[in-house]
Order: structure tokens, then C-alpha cells, then sequence
């Protein structure tokens, strides 16, 4: 009598079958639970039949093999005269980056030399290294300077505070410390296109997840320079030409007129004009405007007043228009309006 074929022979065939897997995946292939789905994943795990990359909603399993399958280049570079498209040729054929998705391999090329290219061009560091690896699941590399710090550099040109609010002018978009040679788009744009995407300098790190939606700020340990790390899934569907289409798209001439500020990152509460003011720095450069509300708990009639109708009023040709906000802010911002 033949053998009868196991719930966990279904799920390790369909994985070698398909390269990778998510839980819902399994789940919905074989019309089971997911907590079923997972009972019987950690025991394949645990029997060395498949293996598992990322966590919770990140996580995929792939065939035992997959783990010995990474690829990787590192390199300590000299700066002066660096020509980061050079760079970019060269990793590409070592670690055949031609085999990726034609989508994948797009967002790569952009975001691998645009990181660099602002080492080369903003860090006044000697040298960088870079560190770039390819696996079953995904592409990640880091850009890594000891220079001047992106934060300290934007507070230096604009006579900031400090790094913080550096940080906030640098993720609104179109902030740059040479307006002559760079748009201030690069940061805006690799950070909309990553699953995920990391900026830390001295003690200051921002980090954008897509799989979690959210922007997180954190106070690590001091480090001198830049460290730039960026990851994308070898199965993501997102398209470069799609993120530059939602913030430069057509009816602007494709040119960078909007953008979207997590209005959480400056603060949580807020009172008084002088916080609006700080929100809407440089904001005036956009032709639309979307302030996430998500996150914050409160806003106050000043600073409601001051986004709302003065600075509207003032920029009758900016759209402004708010996201997440809860009932009593929206309540607050239509009272201001009216």
C-alpha cells in the first residue's frame, strides 16, 4: 500500500517547488490554518528540511539549500573621483544582478548609486565601505562613511537646532547642502522603494518598513560618519517607476511636487504656532502636500490655525491634505478652516 503523502510533505514540495513561501501562502495552498501552517513549519525547521529568513509578517521559508546559496562583495573604497556607476558594473557582474526581476534590479541600480553617490559627493570621508549581499530572499547593502555625519551636515548648511530636526528636513524631501549638483530627491525616493531602509549618524538612526507601514526614529549609540543600509525582497512587486509616478507624477511634468510628512516624527502633541511653523519649513517648495497624522495625539488651535489658514491662505496654490487624523483633530482642523 502506498505511503500516504503528510501535510508536511505538501508544504516542503510546495516550497522547493516555488523557491519560497509565506505562512498565508502555505496556508491558502493547502487550505489550512495558519497557526496549522505553523505548528508544522517549526518542525521541518527543527528537522533541517527547510529554513526560515525575516520574522512575523516578513517571514519566508525556503528549501534547506537556499541558505548556502548568498552571494556577497565588500569593498573599502577611496572616494576622490569615484564614479559610483563603476562601482554599481562591477557588483552587478560578480554577483549576476542581471538574474533579478527586471523590476528589482531597476530599484537597486537607483537606490545603490544614489547612496553612494552622496557619500562621494556630501560625507568629506577619505573612504567608504560598502557591503552587498544577494540570497534567495532578498538584496541588502550598506554604504558606511566616517565623515561629517548627514544629519550634522544639513544642520551646518541650514543653521538647524539640531540633528533631529535635520532629520525631519531631510525626509520631507528636496533638502540638499548642494542645490547646484542635487535635486534632495535621492533619500525621499530610495526610502519609498525599500522593504526596508535605514539612516543612522551619531546618535540618530531613522528607519522606514514597509511590511510594518510605519517610520521609526531611535537614539543608538554614538557613530561617527553615515551608515546607510537598504533591503528589498527578490519577490517584490514594487515598481521604481510607480513611486516616482505617486510623487512626481504626470500633472506636474514629473517633477518632484509632492510629498507625504509622518507628522509623529517631529512630536506627538501639538500647541502652538511656533511647532506649525517648525512642521512647515521648506514645505513651500511642494505643489501638494499630505500630512500623516497617524501617531499624533492631539493639535491645538494654533498650530491648527497656522497650518491650516495662514499658511494655506498664504499658498493658495499648495493642496494641503491630511491622512490618519482622529476625530478630534479633524474636528479641530474644520473648525480652523471655517
Amino acid at each position: 500500500m502506498p505511503k500516504t503523502r503528510s501535510t508536511r510533505d505538501a508544504i516542503r514540495d510546495y516550497i522547493e517547488e516555488n523557491g519560497s513561501a509565506t505562512g498565508p501562502e502555505l496556508a491558502k495552498h493547502l487550505g489550512i490554518t495558519r497557526q496549522a501552517v505553523s505548528l508544522h513549519v517549526r518542525q521541518l525547521i527543527a528537522n533541517a528540511e527547510i529554513t526560515k529568513t525575516g520574522s512575523t509578517r516578513a517571514a519566508r521559508y525556503l528549501p534547506r539549500e537556499a541558505a548556502l546559496a548568498e552571494r556577497h562583495v565588500k569593498r573599502s573604497l577611496a572616494l576622490v573621483n569615484l564614479d559610483e556607476s563603476t562601482v554599481y558594473d562591477h557588483i552587478a557582474i560578480v554577483l549576476t544582478l542581471s538574474q533579478l526581476r527586471k523590476n528589482i534590479e531597476s530599484i537597486v541600480h537607483y537606490a545603490f548609486t544614489e547612496m553612494l553617490n552622496n557619500a562621494i559627493d556630501h560625507s568629506m570621508s577619505e573612504l567608504c565601505t560598502i557591503d552587498v549581499r544577494l540570497d534567495a530572499t532578498k538584496l541588502a547593502f550598506t554604504v558606511r562613511d566616517k565623515g561629517i555625519g548627514v544629519f550634522k551636515s544639513i544642520v551646518d548648511k541650514f543653521a538647524l537646532p539640531d540633528e533631529r530636526a535635520a532629520m525631519i528636513e531631510l525626509i520631507k524631501g528636496k533638502t540638499t547642502t548642494q542645490p547646484e549638483a542635487h535635486s534632495g530627491e535621492g533619500i525621499f525616493f530610495v526610502s519609498k522603494a525599500a522593504d526596508r531602509f535605514v539612516i543612522r549618524s551619531h546618535r540618530l538612526q531613522i528607519e522606514w518598513d514597509r511590511f510594518r507601514d510605519d517610520v521609526f526614529v531611535s537614539d543608538p549609540r554614538f557613530l561617527k560618519g553615515t551608515f546607510v543600509q537598504f533591503e528589498i525582497g527578490i519577490d517584490s512587486r514594487t515598481r521604481l517607476e510607480n513611486v516616482f509616478a505617486e510623487f512626481a507624477p504626470q500633472e506636474y511634468d514629473f517633477q518632484f511636487e509632492k510629498t507625504r510628512v509622518l507628522v509623529k516624527l517631529l512630536q506627538r502633541d501639538y500647541v502652538s504656532r511656533s511647532e506649525a511653523k517648525r512642521l512647515l519649513h521648506n514645505l513651500d517648495k511642494f505643489s501638494e502636500i499630505e500630512l500623516d497624522m497617524r501617531g499624533v495625539t492631539s493639535v491645538g488651535q494654533g498650530f491648527a490655525d497656522e497650518v491650516f489658514r495662514v499658511f494655506a491662505s498664504a499658498h493658495p496654490e499648495i493642496a494641503i491634505r491630511v491622512s490618519n487624523a482622529g476625530k478630534a483633530i479633524e474636528a479641530m482642523i474644520q473648525h480652523v478652516r471655517k
